[in-house]
This record gives structure tokens, C-alpha cells and sequence, in this order.
């Protein structure tokens, strides 16, 4: 049985929200204390983009299985205006917000063991992260 957690982001206290829930759903799947941590700060950094550039969008949490291992799936989905260059937005210190230190996205890919992100203009992006235990 695959359990899914999904949370709607738009406002900050979601952030919040959706860190927390991470950080548990790693706990109970089996994951080591500094794992939980690492999958929670890649959260906040997901849902931060979208509050950030989309405005709105949502948090998926999902258990997967492959070759008798289990791990933790994230989606992060927004519908908003897209990255422009995916390439710029995964080198680390670039960010298009004066918000933004520019470590968000290339944290989060060193942070997870899987990371693919699909982002067309005007369409939205999807990221997916995985993190086996």
C-alpha cells in the first residue's frame, strides 16, 4: 500500500506546515534523525518556491518501494509562470528574488538522492525528489 500525504501551499504558515509533515512521514518510514532533517529542509526550500514564484501550488509526500528498498517521494507542483533557465536556477548563489540566497534548488538536489524538475513558462513545474532509507 503506497501512503500519500498531499498539502496545499499558499501562505507561509503551509511552509511550516508541509516541513513538519515531512519530517514526520520520514520518521515513521525509518529514516535517521540528520535524513528527517535533510528531507525537511528540502521541503521548506520547495514550498518556499512556491509560495515565492507561483504563488500557490502542492506538496505531495508518497512511500516508494524499489528492489526491496523504501524510500520517500516529494512532488512539488505549481501551476505558476515557470523557470526560465533550469541550468541557472540549479548553480548554486543564482536566484531571480532579492529574497533568496540562491541555494534552495541545488540544496535540495544534494540534500535527496533523486531529483528530476520539469518546468515549462507558463505552465508550472513539477520537481520530484527521492531519499532512500
Amino acid at each position: 500500500m503506497t501512503i500519500i500525504k498531499k498539502i496545499q501551499i499558499l501562505k507561509d504558515i503551509d511552509v511550516t506546515k508541509a516541513t513538519f509533515e515531512a519530517k514526520m512521514f520520514a520518521e515513521m518510514l525509518g529514516f535517521k534523525q540528520n535524513e528527517q532533517y535533510m528531507i525537511a529542509t528540502a521541503v521548506s526550500e520547495l514550498a518556499t518556491n512556491i509560495t515565492r514564484y507561483a504563488e500557490k501550488g502542492e506538496i505531495i509526500l508518497r512511500k516508494v518501494e524499489r528492489n526491496s528498498k523504501i524510500g520517500m517521494e516529494i512532488i512539488a507542483e505549481d501551476k505558476g509562470s515557470g523557470i526560465e533557465d533550469i541550468g541557472k536556477a540549479m548553480e548554486d548563489s543564482f536566484s531571480t528574488s532579492l529574497k533568496s540566497l540562491g541555494l534552495g534548488l541545488p540544496g535540495v538536489k544534494r540534500f535527496m538522492d533523486e531529483f528530476m524538475i520539469d518546468s515549462q513558462r507558463n505552465v508550472g513545474t513539477r520537481i520530484i525528489t527521492r531519499k532512500w532509507v
